[in-house]
């Protein structure tokens, strides 16, 4: 393909505005139905919410850095866009899916890229039951929270709470603990991409619980589960030399 009718979108900030307005005067803008590719400008905050927007379209997403950490950007350059994203190489995703069921009976669904977290909402610490595909296998987690994170955020909040980074081919997802209390020695677990993890909130009322799929939160659960949803991928574009299993393998060597 010489040519690309491409869709370009930015964040509101001031820097990734006056670059799509420079990029649209250079290659064009073409709507959704009529594009081969969706450019995002911004950071990897703006990227999370692009790939949740347009998911549905089935578009290649290439994003470039208008922001600031930018892990899931290309580095901004405005030359030889046609080329770089001939040359790109796809990565192919798929996000979680969450339901959660609060105190009330009430159901909300969300997908979630990066991770699924369970977060404590008071002073009182959480106490969880968690099933793997029908059976519990950890009875009572007593915890600040417990999140479950694809490969692709496996460095990002999983990170930071200690759980490991999964290559993004590696057909697994992380379930790790949030400052765990008891037991005081469960690091977490690595479990298959078909997995179905169950939460069961221990004593709801008096130690409150909320689930957060990526941007959309519920308070007051009772029940959570998470499971990959296999039907729906998400296709991101990298310069060949940087990819995605690249970057998150190079992740594994930072100190």
């Amino acid at each position: 393909m010489t040519s690309w009718k491409i869709h370009f979108t930015a964040s509101d900030t001031e820097n990734a505005q006056s670059a799509h307005k420079r990029l649209i005067h250079q290659y064009g803008q073409y709507s959704i139905s009529q594009a081969d590719v969706i450019v995002a400008l911004g950071g990897d905050g703006f990227m999370l919410e692009s790939m949740h927007r347009y998911m549905a379209s089935g578009l290649p997403i290439y994003g470039m850095n208008k922001g600031t950490v930018g892990f899931l950007l290309n580095d901004y350059q405005e030359e030889n866009l046609f080329e770089r994203l001939q040359a790109g190489v796809i990565t192919k995703l798929h996000p979680l899916k969450m339901a959660a069921t609060d105190m009330h009976g009430r159901v909300t669904e969300a997908l979630a890229i990066n991770e699924v977290s369970l977060l404590r909402e008071s002073r009182q610490t959480a106490k969880i039951e968690i099933s793997i595909d029908g059976k519990v296998k950890v009875e009572e987690l007593t915890c600040d929270g417990v999140l479950v994170a694809t490969p692709a955020g496996s460095t990002a909040y999983n990170l930071s709470a200690h759980g490991p980074i999964l290559p993004v081919n590696a057909g697994a997802l992380a379930l790790t603990p949030i400052s765990a209390f008891r037991p005081r020695r469960w690091r977490g677990a690595i479990l298959p991409r078909e997995a179905q993890i169950k939460f069961r909130i221990i004593e709801s009322k008096k130690r409150p619980v909320s689930a957060v799929a990526d941007a959309v939160e519920v308070r007051d659960v009772a029940t959570v589960t998470v499971q990959e949803e296999p039907n729906i991928c998400i296709k991101l574009l990298f310069d060949e030399e940087h990819n995605l299993e690249m970057r998150i393998l190079d992740e594994q060597f930072q100190y």
